[in-house]
């Protein structure tokens, strides 16, 4: 069974035939709301909105460790995120789609580990491919079948939020390397490859950054939404595919 975690656009995912909904407990607390499982295309999925139902839950507030927890509580093996992002990169117009490949941290505070407490032993993870290679490569197959166009790798950079990011600092995180700014992006990665989850993530491109282009005095929050509405259309024509090429 696959697990969908909807971004900042996706609060429901309108091709679900949903079964029902189940209210979690975790160690960790509870989840951003209840599990809502269903099917898409007769193929079994369960979908989470990060934000809460009502996207109520800034991104420094999510509770990842308890969302994570709860996923793979059920035995699924794959995550698909959804999320949206900040475009730097001259290709990342408002309305690409990317499927991120690396990701640089600049959030705190946060939640990082499973692996804390004095009757824990300290744990390290390998995190040099931050998402799941076969999971991308199935988010990309299935672009493919839905004949849409997607940005295949880029730079994930992962912010506090919830405020919006500078022009100063979205020019240091160019120089950085990244290509694309989000606030959801970590711990969430780092929690799913504790857990063993495959996971992977598309980014939408709601706006250019802070500085850039259109966005060069300011960010237009109400055509961002705009754009949110439009792409994720297509995000979800992806995931149809992507649910049914879920083949282990």
């Amino acid at each position: 069974m696959l697990a969908i975690i909807g971004g900042t656009g996706m609060a429901q995912l309108p091709c679900l035939e949903i079964s029902h909904r189940k209210v979690m407990r975790t160690p960790y607390g509870e989840p951003s709301g209840p599990l809502t499982f269903g099917r898409i295309k007769n193929n079994q999925v369960v979908f989470l909105a990060r934000h809460g139902y009502g996207h109520i839950i800034p991104p420094h507030a999510v509770n990842y460790r308890a969302n994570l927890w709860a996923l793979q509580s059920l035995d699924l093996t794959r995550v698909i995120s959804v999320a949206s992002v900040g475009g730097i990169r001259d290709d990342l117009v408002p309305g690409a789609i990317a499927i991120p490949d690396q990701i640089i941290d600049y959030t705190h505070g946060r939640k990082y580990t499973y692996y804390e407490g004095i009757e824990k032993p300290i744990t390290h993870i390998d995190f040099t491919e931050p998402y799941c290679p076969l999971t991308r490569s199935r988010l990309l197959d299935a672009a493919r079948h839905a004949g849409k166009k997607v940005i295949d790798g880029g730079v994930y950079g992962a912010t506090q939020g919830p405020r919006l990011e500078t022009a100063a600092e979205i020019n240091r995180f160019e120089r950085d390397g990244v290509d694309m700014v989000g606030m959801t992006g970590m711990p969430e990665a780092a929690l799913a490859r504790e857990l063993g989850l495959c996971y992977a993530t598309i980014a939408v491109v709601a706006n250019y950054a802070a500085g850039r282009k259109t966005s060069v005095r300011e960010i237009r929050l109400e055509a961002a939404h705009a754009v949110l509405e439009k792409a994720m259309v297509e995000v979800r024509n992806i995931l149809e595919y992507a649910v049914e090429l879920d083949v282990d």
